[in-house]
């Protein structure tokens, strides 16, 4: 059958399917394969967040239970907030979904309506511009400046250019998957006043906050900081503003698909109705595996950011040396994301390297405008796993495209 017995809307059979997941598809399975191409390390979650939702199973946990999150974890991650910036936060302002996928998709429901648009600050993570279509709104996208040094830079001009009368969102991820960008408090404050001035959302992506290295220009383990720049550092409760969170990075809890949602008090009722339609709150025992996480897992945090750097570290000191590759030291998230001299179809580069090399990457086109040339490599892994893979690919990397 060439069709479908009944019509889907057009924005549903638009959707392509992901070009991360195409070069995924066409490499799982592979014995000996090093897949570096999806954002997640290679240590499965730690023994004491698994053992805190097996105890909550055989207690009994099994329930539905509070839309928002159990009080706990709601609690728990409000107090992380505040420790983690020294600001105030109160936990009524705190949402748990089910990935902050989820959450995303629940908040797009809210706020974008067919033909209005979102503004999104790309190369970015795809998901979120399928999320938009799938609203039924309009990407306009706002490309990095890529720097010769391999780095990048927002225009704040040409952001602001990108807003119109329809535009009721600004999209923003910072620490930057796949860039590795990070926004300084100064261009946050900049973005937020545009938004009240418009009346319209900032939607932060700060999943990657608790991942930024030695030279980030927002300070890092050196200087005391223990995330990058958050907006909740210059926002007030009733700010036109939603941050977005996830159990997945700093906790290698990726397969749990849990998150949060960071919120203005007057918009919770709205999201706890959406939580009801979408999932009736995440799964009850899950949230006592968060809890561990948030409570006890701090030490686990930082291994795993100094495991970070020094695999990004390694990565940037032998693919920089590479002369037909353009990378800047990594910033922050976990990726190097680094032009190739010449590439212009970098799907089929990866599905070539992939066939030459049993070295799993995300082409650079995946992530918008501004990703084409590029090359993404997931760097949080340890660097025996991430030295064979460069072995493979530096033969590759080397030869005219």
């Amino acid at each position: 059958m060439n069709s479908l017995p009944a019509p889907l809307r057009p924005e549903i059979d638009a959707l392509e399917t992901s070009r991360i997941q195409q070069v995924f598809d066409l490499g799982l399975g592979r014995e000996g394969l090093i897949a570096l191409w999806v954002g997640e390390g290679d240590q499965p979650t730690p023994a004491f967040i698994c053992d805190a939702a097996t105890e909550a199973m055989k207690a009994g946990k099994t329930f539905y239970t509070y839309k928002h999150g159990i009080p706990e974890l709601r609690a728990a991650i409000a107090g992380y907030t505040r420790g983690l910036y020294d600001i105030d936060c109160a936990e009524e302002r705190v949402s748990v979904t089910c990935s902050a996928m989820s959450g995303i998709m629940m908040v797009l429901q809210a706020v974008v309506g067919p033909g209005d648009n979102v503004v999104v600050v790309t190369p970015v993570w795809p998901n979120i511009m399928s999320a938009i279509q799938i609203a039924g709104g309009v990407v306009r996208a706002v490309q990095l400046d890529d720097l010769p040094d391999g780095g990048f830079r927002l225009d704040l001009d040409r952001l602001a250019g990108a807003l119109d009368e329809r535009t009721r969102a600004i999209f923003i991820a910072s620490p930057g998957n796949p860039t590795g960008w990070i926004m300084s408090t100064e261009e946050q404050s900049v973005v937020l006043e545009m938004c009240r001035d418009r009346g319209i959302w900032m939607i932060a992506d700060e999943v990657y906050a608790r991942f930024i290295f030695d030279g980030a220009g927002t300070g890092g383990p050196e200087t005391g900081r223990k995330a990058a720049p958050s907006f909740l550092e210059i926002s007030a409760p009733e700010d036109p503003l939603i941050v977005v969170n996830s159990f997945s990075k700093a906790w290698a809890m990726t397969g749990w698909r849990m998150g949060w949602l960071t919120t203005p008090p007057s918009f919770i009722e709205t999201l706890g109705r959406l939580i009801e339609f979408n999932t009736s709150g995440a799964p009850h025992f899950q949230q006592y595996a968060c809890l561990a996480a948030i409570r006890d897992g701090e030490d686990y945090v930082r291994e795993t950011v100094e495991r970070c750097h020094r695999g990004g570290e390694l990565v940037f000191q032998r693919l920089a040396a590479l002369p037909r590759v353009h990378m800047a030291r990594p910033m922050g998230a976990f990726y190097a994301f680094f032009r190739v001299e010449g590439l212009s179809d970098s799907l089929a580069y990866a599905k070539q390297i992939l066939e030459e090399t049993n070295v799993g990457l995300s082409p650079g086109s995946a992530f918008g405008p501004g990703g084409e040339g590029h090359m993404r490599l997931c760097f949080a892994s340890s660097t025996a796993r991430l030295s064979e893979a460069l072995d493979r690919l530096e033969p590759v990397l080397s030869k005219p495209v």
